[in-house]
């Protein structure tokens, strides 16, 4: 297997994070407490994944006013502060992208403030003058797990229909502000991750709702019509902003090749594609109105609502890869596949899954696709002379880039590969720093011990080797 891959010579070799795992400054110059800061860490699953109903007002308000207990994400990495050594340090490494989140409790503390938090916009001023600083494209995620709590309390998140105006006057304020530095946007991050982020990507309490299904449905589409006016309204701000749709893409197996078994892989599968096929064709797909018919969900569309999707349809997509699973006939929910190697939190990886994605992907919208995230938690160890000797981060690494150049080579269009933290940060899923995905080594525990410096792992010198010769090959 080669180490030298052939990409196009525009490619964005860039790297992911996201304002609420890196940041810290939870109440820092005016910021608001954000719905991911209620993330508490345990020895075994943050507060709000303990139901995948979400959070209840009482929840909130416990995590809101609790003392004893820690919550990583409140504090992160200190991004806020040492943003510029480590944009630096990705920058020596060779990467000319750069995601990241602009949070939305920082810029509105509570959602729809009259007036934005000045001292927030400086903030992300200055982060995107050192992205641009550095040679790298910023990419910017407008809703990342970050919506003011105070806002889901009063107002319900999406699940009220004036989210939308509030939504989108957030995200025409920024890219009203930075339309001559950005070029790529992500309106939501993993926009489909309905079934296991309810509280944190929808930003409604629980308790609020009598029928769980329908309200996330209901909600769902508040937030796909606030895509589509950030779409036609953002152009006219700069017509060459390029904006995508992003997916959490868990690719789903049939466990058997009974029909059967295939045909409900299908309909996962569909089901995970759902609102990337609403905003990439401008239309809600029969198979999901089947499904809304069949199980009694009425999700209220203005017919304003329908035209503004059909008008305006996105620029790219994008999705997050981590793993593969496997689903039979009878199973409401996936599981790992026998044949794949599986890290310690039982995420299979699966590198030819990958270029079946990437080929599924482009045949199906025939749009220009960046992986906006990929990358597999490990536990790492830091060792007496601050190495850290990581191996299978490197084979992991290996064996994804060269799925993404066969994938290439069967004409999928490839804009760009984003790596999951490319600095360790706060796990979403877990809360955790020990689960760790970096190229650089932050020194911080589950508690947020530590010294916080910085260290270089043996895959950042590897990773800088592999753009060396991509750069080599265009130059």
């Amino acid at each position: 297997m080669s180490d030298s891959y052939k990409f196009p010579k525009d490619f964005l070799w860039g790297g992911a994070i996201a304002a609420n795992q890196a940041e810290g400054a939870y109440l820092e110059d005016g910021k608001s407490v954000n719905v991911s800061d209620l993330n508490m860490y345990t020895d075994k699953v943050a507060l709000h994944k303990k139901s995948n109903k979400g959070m209840t007002t009482d929840q909130i308000k416990y995590a809101l006013e609790d003392k004893e207990n820690y919550y990583p994400k409140r504090y992160g990495i200190d991004f806020y502060h040492t943003y510029k050594e480590d944009l630096r340090l990705l920058k020596e490494m060779g990467m000319n992208a750069f995601r990241t989140s602009i949070s939305w409790s920082r810029v509105f503390p509570n959602g729809d403030d009259k007036e934005p938090n000045e001292k927030a916009l400086i903030f992300y001023d200055n982060l995107i003058d050192e992205i641009i600083s550095c040679g790298m494209e910023p990419l910017i995620t407008l809703s990342h797990y970050e919506m003011p709590v105070l806002y889901t309390l009063e107002k319900h998140g999406w699940l009220n229909y004036d989210t939308i105006d509030a939504f989108v006057r957030f995200s025409l304020l920024v890219m009203e502000r930075y339309k001559d530095k950005v070029k790529y946007w992500i309106p939501v991050n993993q926009i489909n991750l309905i079934k296991k982020e309810t509280y944190a990507h929808l930003g409604y309490p629980s308790d609020v709702v009598d029928n769980a299904d329908n309200a996330k449905w209901q909600a769902m589409h508040h937030e796909l019509v606030a895509c589509a006016i950030i779409y036609e309204k953002a152009k006219v701000i700069n017509p060459d902003f390029q904006i995508g749709v992003m997916n959490y893409h868990d690719y789903t197996y049939p466990a058997t090749t009974e029909p059967e078994t295939v045909l409900r892989s299908y309909q996962y599968n569909q089901h995970e594609l759902v609102f990337s096929d609403i905003l990439a064709r401008g239309n809600y797909p029969g198979y999901i109105l089947r499904y809304f018919n069949e199980h009694d969900i009425k999700v209220e569309m203005k017919q304003e609502d329908l035209d503004v999707l059909k008008r305006n349809t996105v620029d790219f997509v994008s999705f997050s890869y981590y793993y593969t699973s496997v689903i039979d006939k009878d199973s409401e929910k996936e599981y790992p596949n026998e044949y794949l190697s599986k890290n310690p939190w039982g995420w299979a990886s699966d590198p030819v899954g990958l270029r079946l994605s990437l080929n599924m992907y482009y045949d199906r919208y025939q749009l220009p696709i960046i992986i906006a995230e990929n990358g597999s938690g490990s536990i790492d160890e830091l060792t007496a002379d601050h190495k850290v000797h990581d191996d299978y981060r490197i084979d992991y690494f290996k064996d994804h880039l060269k799925q993404i150049e066969e994938a290439i080579k069967d004409g999928v269009e490839m804009i760009g590969y984003f790596p999951w933290g490319p600095i360790d940060i706060v796990s979403c899923s877990s809360s955790e720093m020990s689960k760790r995905y970096g190229f650089i080594y932050v020194d911080l525990d589950n508690l947020g011990q530590g010294s916080g410096n910085r260290y270089l792992k043996d895959s950042y010198y590897w990773y800088k080797e592999q753009i060396e010769k991509w750069k080599n090959q265009n130059s």
